[in-house]
C-alpha cells in the first residue's frame, strides 16, 4: 500500500498505470484474505503422493492465511490414512475418512459439507494439478464478482494417448450438447461457490459436469490455462470406460437437472405476476 501511495504522489502516467495495477493486486488479495477459502482434495490410494503435494500447497499459498485444506480419504486400501497422519504431525490439514470407496464426487461432495468456506478450490490427489496455479484461478475468481465458477484447462497434457483421445472425445460430446463452453470439463483444478454447488442434484460424476450446472443455472463461468504435470507415483483410479459410457448417461441427466431448474423458475416468475 504504501507504494501505491508514493506512485500516486509521481502523477506520471506510467507512475499511475502502477500504481492502479498495484492496488488492484492489493485489493484482490485483500477479498481472497478476508473471505478465505477451503481446498478439497478426492484421495484414493495416493500414499505416495500426499505429503508431497500438501507440502507444495502450503508452500505455494504461503503469502494466504485464511484457508483451510481438506483432504478426503475414499476407501483407500493402501497406507493412504498412516500417511495422512503422519503428514498432519507437519501441516494444518483437515482429514476425512470414507469407509469404503464412494467415487471422487462424493468424495469431493463430502469434503465441500464439511468445509467452513464459502469458496471451494478443487484438485486432483495424483499431484498432477500444479498447486502454484490455484492462486491464478483465486484472483480472477475474486476480481470478478460476477463469476461463480473459474476452471483450469490443461494444457500440454502429461497423460498416455488413450486417455487424452478418449477425454477429447468425451469433452467433444458434451460440450456438443450441454454448451458449456467449456474445452476440459475433466481438470479438477477449479474454484467455485459452495452455496451454487450444493443446491444441484447430486449424482455420481456430478464433478465431471460442473461448468454445464453453473451455466445451465445461470452462474458465470470463466476457464483459463494451467499447467498439467506427469503423474510421478501410482496409476489412475477412475477408467476411462466410466467416462465414456456412463459419461452419455450423466449428460443426459444433467440436461434434465438444467431443464427442471428452468422449469421451476418459470413457475416461481408465473407466480409472482
Amino acid at each position: 500500500m504504501v507504494l501505491c501511495l508514493k506512485t500516486w504522489k509521481s502523477r506520471s502516467l506510467p507512475g499511475f498505470s502502477f500504481f492502479i495495477f498495484n492496488c488492484v493486486d492489493l485489493l484482490v488479495s485483500y477479498l481472497v484474505s478476508m473471505f478465505g477459502f477451503s481446498i478439497v482434495i478426492p484421495i484414493y490410494n495416493e500414499s505416495k503422493n500426499i505429503n508431497v503435494l500438501v507440502e507444495e500447497i502450503f508452500y505455494s499459498l504461503r503469502e494466504y492465511n485464511n484457508f483451510e485444506l481438506i483432504l478426503v480419504n475414499d476407501g483407500s486400501s493402501d497406507d493412504t490414512a498412516d500417511v495422512l497422519q503422519r503428514t498432519k504431525k507437519s501441516f494444518s490439514i483437515k482429514i476425512i475418512t470414507n469407509k469404503i470407496k464412494f467415487g471422487q464426487s462424493f468424495a469431493i461432495l463430502n469434503g465441500v459439507k464439511n468445509s467452513k468456506y464459502n469458496t471451494i478450490v478443487t484438485l486432483d490427489g495424483d499431484g498432477q494439478n500444479n498447486p502454484k496455479d490455484i492462486s491464478k484461478l483465486l484472483e480472477i475468481y475474486f476480481s470478478k464478482k460476477v463469476l461463480s465458477l473459474v476452471g483450469g484447462i490443461r494444457k500440454n497434457r502429461k497423460d498416455n494417448l488413450v486417455k487424452i483421445i478418449s477425454s477429447k472425445i468425451a469433452n467433444n460430446v458434451r460440450s456438443l450438447i450441454l454448451n458449456d463452453n467449456c474445452i476440459d470439463t475433466g481438470c479438477s483444478l477449479k474454484v467455485f461457490d459452495k452455496n451454487v454447488f450444493l443446491k444441484f442434484p447430486y449424482f455420481d460424476g456430478i464433478h465431471r459436469f460442473l461448468p454445464a450446472l453453473f451455466k445451465g443455472f445461470g452462474k458465470e463461468t470463466f476457464f483459463i490455462e494451467v499447467d498439467h504435470r506427469p503423474r510421478i507415483s501410482g496409476i489412475s483410479k477412475y477408467g476411462i470406460l466410466d467416462r465414456l459410457f456412463k459419461g452419455t448417461i450423466d449428460i443426459i441427466r444433467v440436461v434434465n437437472i438444467i431443464k427442471k431448474n428452468k422449469q421451476n423458475i418459470s413457475e416461481k416468475l408465473n407466480e409472482c405476476k
